[in-house]
């Protein structure tokens, strides 16, 4: 069954990393398209004041053309009026040629620019569509994944209790992430403790009096969970340590799609997922170590309290209106920068 898991953990892991890859696919092709409609818009402007004299002077130069050469030499006026008119068309001629050479030029870009907002547009549905086919086949693999958990869930479910009795009881964000570690810490001493006395298989050998070195968890471990990912793909926003409403940031904010995937930044274990007041649902995945990786701003979560999770496993999605996700990244209780150790 553990292996039936981890075989799901990693194909869900590797469905949310083709959702993400999908999004940042959405977003170059909307920026695309914004930058040449932009353009676009800027040109048609241009073209219109640029357009507007050049109409004027073409049409009296048309209806100047219109007359016969030998009326223009007989029309009245003296001969240096007509040299002076010859000399003003000579003139007038090449800056005619540059100015209509330039809106040729113009009009030729604004060509090109709506061919590439077609293609833009075109690549922009065709990510939306295998975006929307991926989450199809991730909702799938997790209805799966739950039906499976439904089997070993009493111990899951008692778990998932406790922590919610103890959000209910966190007077903040940080009370809890103690009390989860105390907890974490407790589940560590106890899984290192020696195994049972076994009883020999003949009178007078000795017993197996503790299990093997290798099969106790290295509790002295403190080095940080590799590999280590960012949750979700966006724009960064706050950056660690930075001055917030009276204090400095613990973690690093970032404004990603609305909706977008969100994922387990690196292995571990579920210990909370729910809502916490003012941060929205939040997901706390306990990595070894002393490791503990917090993620905020979560409009449905996914994962389930006691759940191992790999790095890239999905947790949930983002806020559909105004969507900010944080992650914060804690040894030992104390803010790390999680930057420092993103590969």
């Amino acid at each position: 069954m553990r292996d039936a898991a981890d075989k799901t953990a990693r194909q869900a892991a590797a469905l949310a990393a083709r959702i993400q890859e999908a999004e940042a696919g959405i977003s170059a092709a909307e920026a695309r398209l914004e930058l040449a409609n932009t353009e676009r818009t800027r040109l048609r402007e241009e073209l219109g004041r640029q357009q507007q004299p050049m109409a004027h002077l073409i049409a009296a130069l048309q209806q100047f053309a219109r007359r016969p050469l030998a009326l223009s030499v007989l029309r009245p006026g003296s001969v240096t009026e007509t040299v002076y008119l010859r000399a003003m068309l000579d003139s007038a001629t090449p800056e005619i040629e540059r100015r209509t050479a330039g809106l040729r030029t113009s009009l030729g870009r604004m060509a090109q620019l709506r061919q590439e907002a077609e293609e833009a547009l075109a690549v922009l549905r065709s990510e939306e569509g295998r975006l929307s086919a991926r989450q199809r086949e991730l909702a799938e693999l997790e209805t799966t994944q739950r039906l499976a958990l439904r089997t070993t869930s009493s111990s899951a479910d008692r778990e998932a209790e406790r922590a919610l009795a103890l959000a209910e009881e966190a007077r903040d964000l940080d009370t809890l992430i103690g009390e989860l570690d105390r907890a974490g810490s407790l589940r560590a001493r106890l899984a290192a403790l020696p195994g049972p006395l076994m009883r020999p298989a003949r009178p007078g050998e000795p017993g197996l009096t503790s299990l093997p070195q290798e099969a106790l968890p290295d509790a002295s471990a403190t080095a940080p969970p590799a590999p280590y990912m960012l949750p979700v793909t966006g724009r960064t926003i706050v950056g660690f340590g930075a001055p917030q409403g009276g204090s400095v940031s613990k973690g690093v904010t970032f404004v990603p799609r609305a909706g977008a995937q969100v994922v387990a930044p690196a292995a571990g274990r579920i210990v909370f997922a729910g809502p916490f007041r003012g941060y929205g649902r939040i997901v706390i995945v306990e990595h070894p170590g002393g490791w503990t990786s917090l993620v905020t701003g979560l409009a449905r979560t996914n994962a389930e309290v006691g759940e191992s999770v790999v790095s890239g496993t999905p947790l949930g999605v983002a806020a559909q209106g105004g969507p900010k996700v944080t992650l914060e990244l804690r040894h030992e209780g104390e803010p790390v920068n999680p930057l420092r150790f993103v590969g």
